[in-house]
């Protein structure tokens, strides 16, 4: 119970505490200028984000799985070869996604 008391008292003391914080032009003025930086610079961030992941994309699409191994034969039987040979796929290339964005440079 005498938690609950210390609880109490300090709840009093901060809802009739005075000095507290005044929100002027300024500061308004202040927190705008940094939301609005934040936003551009999250944005600039996806889109950098994204092309990065693209360019990784790339990467893995222009591996070459080409590969090729030749049959074998003995006295009592033999085994074909085979082969595969990689051809690029439709859209396969470095600069397959576009952004969607007003005047973007992607």
């Amino acid at each position: 119970m005498k938690t609950f008391n210390t609880l109490a008292n300090t709840a009093n003391a901060l809802l009739n505490d005075e000095a507290g914080f005044i929100v002027s032009a300024e500061l308004i003025l202040v927190a705008t200028i940094v939301v609005l930086g934040l936003v551009v610079g999250l944005s600039e961030l996806s889109h950098n984000v994204n092309q990065e992941l693209e360019d990784v994309g790339s990467a893995i699409a222009s591996i070459n799985q080409t590969f090729q191994y030749c049959g074998n034969a003995g006295h009592k039987g033999g085994a074909e070869g085979s082969q595969f040979t990689d051809y690029a796929d439709h859209c396969d290339g470095q600069w397959d996604i576009y952004s969607s964005g007003f005047g973007s440079e992607y």
